[in-house]
């Protein structure tokens, strides 16, 4: 992957580990699927009548929606609003790194390299340390939860990558193809949202919600909507659409530290020393996984011109034997 990418899945890594305390944030006395309608519907307003529609299949955009944004934040939202700490729960789904990486390779044949399976195996394994210091007070269904908005979040990647390959004929990876998917998605979130709370909160208490906003929850869902939606997850399906998913997912591993430091910073929940240390083994499969320590080769010295050819009557017949290789395409 270009550095320019990778230092934009870094910088999408970072917004999104801050979300989880925005979202903990804005949750104080507001149900959680009705702050997942407010969210898509400020992501949706007014941005879809200044962007175009995405060049993707209409099904493909509405996929992505339904599993991306629907179900990974309405089980993510109910997840946190249950008991789940906001640093846990920026590590929990982080699982969706190895269900995107498997999904990519059963329903797009994009097979990863030793390079991509080490990276992963690494970071997983700092998964598994980081949630060995955090997970003995958790609710169950809680982490459930976290676990089902993780394998919701992988599908939709899947579904993005597939869109992106220019499903139907057309190209998806047109500038700004990302920030489309990312708003016509949201189509099919506010009103089942809206629905879903209105049937297990009732009328009065989503009614009271919404005529008592408080400034948390104003603050919040600018954050989540425009930094983490718009602008998040407007990089984030631009780059799915330039690159094979098992290449741009494991940047998704540096989204636990940094959710667990703002979480300590801002809601004093502090790091043990196991979750410190699975922070630096997740950064460790970070590098392997985007080869940072794999050799580089020499470059090779320059070669001289060579002697001009011979008419074209006096060269001997072509074979493919002698034909050089094609490059690898990158």
């Amino acid at each position: 992957m270009p550095l320019r990418s990778a230092l934009a899945a870094v910088l999408v890594a970072l917004i999104w580990g801050v979300n989880f305390v925005a979202i903990d944030l804005g949750l104080d006395g507001m149900p959680p699927t009705l702050f997942v309608a407010l969210r898509f519907t400020a992501v949706i307003l007014p941005a879809i009548f200044f962007v175009p529609r995405p060049a993707a299949r209409m099904r493909d955009v509405l996929l992505v929606g339904l599993f991306m944004s629907l179900g990974q934040f309405g089980l993510l939202y109910t997840a946190l609003a249950l008991g789940m700490p906001a640093g846990l729960a920026s590590l929990v789904l982080q699982a969706q790194v190895v269900f995107t990486v498997l999904l990519a390779a059963l329903a797009l044949r994009e097979v990863p390299t030793r390079w991509q399976v080490a990276g992963v195996a690494v970071g997983f394994g700092g998964l598994i340390v980081v949630g060995s210091g955090s997970a003995a007070h958790v609710p169950a269904l809680a982490f459930l939860l976290s676990l089902a908005a993780a394998a919701s979040w992988a599908t939709g990647n899947v579904i993005a990558r597939r869109a992106g390959g220019g499903g139907g004929g057309r190209s998806a990876s047109g500038p700004g193809s990302g920030l489309s998917m990312t708003v016509w998605s949201a189509l099919v979130v506010p009103i089942p949202m809206l629905g879903l709370s209105l049937l297990v909160d009732g009328p009065d208490a989503v009614g009271f919600a919404l005529t008592h906003l408080t400034a948390a929850q104003l603050l919040s869902t600018a954050y989540t909507a425009w930094l983490a939606s718009l602008v998040g997850y407007g990089i984030w399906n631009t780059l799915l659409a330039r690159h094979p998913a098992s290449a741009v997912v494991p940047f998704t591993m540096l989204v636990p530290p940094v959710g667990i430091a703002a979480a300590w910073l801002v809601l004093g929940e502090t790091p043990t020393l196991t979750e410190g240390i699975g922070g630096v083994v997740l950064l460790l499969g970070v590098a392997v996984t985007t080869g940072l320590f794999r050799r580089r080769r020499a470059t090779p010295p320059p070669v001289s011109p060579a002697p001009p050819a011979p008419p074209a009557s006096l060269m001997p017949p072509a074979s493919p034997l002698d034909a050089e290789p094609a490059p690898p395409r990158r």
